[in-house]
């Protein structure tokens, strides 16, 4: 049987790895490494994106009452991690299959050459047979630095390693065209481009992770746009990554149709670096609509209007409209310095060229 897919991410999140008393469940850990085997063997390459650290290290300490929550996470994830990935160096040794620890912080996505440099790692380990197993560095990881939740690191991850599919093991099948406790309520088994899900997404936050299915919902969003397709499924069941990929009809789970145009690898990364904008580049009116029509354009001086922040050459900007609305990111050309003489312009090449720049 034809592959479907010869490069995935698969991300676990904590509720599937995680017991009712907030436990590595090593159970469920030992049947995901075995249908992770499974699929290397036949030759398809994995990413594992795994929480756990935090769940692993609670059983391990006994805290004091003293402890406040970022010190409680950063006690259990350090010792965690280290149970963690042992756990699986172990099991997958008994596939005969080598692991590699990945520990990385939002602070790494934002500049390229950083990237470039976490790329490279996995990509060595790709080449040799060794499966990456990434996980965030919870230790030094605090509040404005950290990601949202592992599933914003998945979306970073797949995008930069150029995946053919995300897949998103959470504890529910998908996503659902209603609350998933009422009767009546079913997974959406397919999400096109564009379409609107607000009426169906719930805000809250679920068990141990620490985000929701509106995190999810919008990485998925932002991904399948890149030309990668993302699922949402129940890493609760069994074989189902394996089911995912080779009887992908019989199984139950919502996929995100990916984008007919493959995005490049360095627009892929400005698309997720919104975060690590440095500044904002405002536009008159006319200079905003041509950008947002179907023309391929370059942001030119003499359609800008202001400039705010404090930038380098390189650096990643918010692009704004007239009425002060983000319209998309970008690589800017220019420092702040030089770009504040260049207001209104003409005949200066441009301070954010169309390659670098990606639209919302």
């Amino acid at each position: 049987m034809a592959r479907q897919f010869t490069r995935i991410a698969v991300k676990i999140g904590s509720n599937v790895l995680t017991r009712r008393d907030g436990t590595l469940d090593v159970t469920r850990m030992s049947a995901i490494t075995d249908q992770v085997a499974e699929l290397y063997k036949d030759g398809t390459e994995v990413i594992l994106i795994s929480s756990g650290a935090v769940a692993s290290g609670r059983s391990e300490i006994k805290t004091s009452g003293k402890l406040d929550s970022v010190d409680r996470r950063q006690l259990f994830s350090a010792v965690g991690q280290a149970k963690l990935i042992n756990r699986y160096y172990e099991l997958f040794r008994e596939h005969g299959i080598p692991v590699g620890q990945v520990l990385t912080t939002k602070e790494n996505f934002g500049s390229r050459r950083h990237y470039l440099n976490q790329r490279n790692c996995m990509s060595v380990m790709l080449d040799n047979g060794v499966i990456p197993i990434v996980n965030e560095n919870d230790t030094i990881s605090v509040t404005e630095l950290m990601f949202t939740d592992n599933d914003e690191l998945s979306g970073l991850i797949a995008a930069m390693m150029d995946v053919q599919a995300l897949i998103i093991l959470s504890n529910i099948d998908g996503i659902y065209d209603g609350p998933p406790s009422e009767a009546g309520s079913s997974v959406i088994r397919e999400i096109e481009q564009g379409r609107d899900l607000s009426a169906y997404i719930q805000t809250s936050r679920s068990g141990f992770g620490r985000g929701g299915m509106l995190t999810k919902t919008t990485i998925a969003r932002k991904v399948a746009r890149e030309g990668i397709t993302v699922i949402i499924a129940n890493g609760k069941k069994d074989r189902i990554l394996v089911d995912l990929l080779q009887h992908p009809g019989e199984t139950i789970h919502t996929r995100f149709v990916p984008a007919e145009d493959i995005t490049s690898s360095v627009k892929k990364w400005i698309a997720h670096s919104e975060g690590f904008a440095k500044g904002e580049i405002h536009l008159n009116a006319s200079a905003a609509e041509v950008i947002n029509s179907d023309k391929a354009v370059s942001i030119l001086p003499v359609g800008v209007t202001r400039i705010e922040g404090v930038f380098e050459k390189d650096d990643i900007v918010r692009i704004m409209d007239d009425k002060g609305r983000r319209i998309g990111v970008g690589r800017v050309s220019y420092s702040s310095e030089q770009a504040l003489m260049l207001i209104g312009k003409h005949g200066k090449k441009a301070i954010v060229h169309y390659d670098y720049l990606c639209l919302e």
